[in-house]
């Protein structure tokens, strides 16, 4: 009888199979993940630049609101003004 559990067996080595050079992306894929990188980039920078001015139209849009309402109340309160003290407010400037 032979021993079989005392004997090593000699473990094969792997060997490739493919060719490195043909799995890497290469300077095609190096350019082409720059260019894209470089898109996202511009885009990025585009989109901020419009959020941007669309929130300052919309400070400004309510700093005139505002101010168009303080105008009003001022002159609801010059007219209340003039009716308590006697006089009839002129909506006609020809009168």
């Amino acid at each position: 009888m032979m021993v079989l559990f005392g004997a090593e067996t000699p473990m094969p080595t792997p060997s490739m199979t493919v060719d490195p050079n043909s799995v890497t992306p290469g300077p095609l894929g190096f350019a082409v993940i720059v260019i894209v990188l470089i898109a996202v980039v511009l885009l990025i920078w585009d989109m901020n630049r419009r959020v941007r001015r669309v929130r300052y139209r919309e400070e400004v849009r309510e700093e005139l609101d505002a101010e168009q309402a303080a105008g009003e109340a001022s002159a609801a309160a010059g007219a209340d003004d003039a009716a308590s003290d006697g006089e009839q407010p002129t909506s006609d400037p020809g009168r």
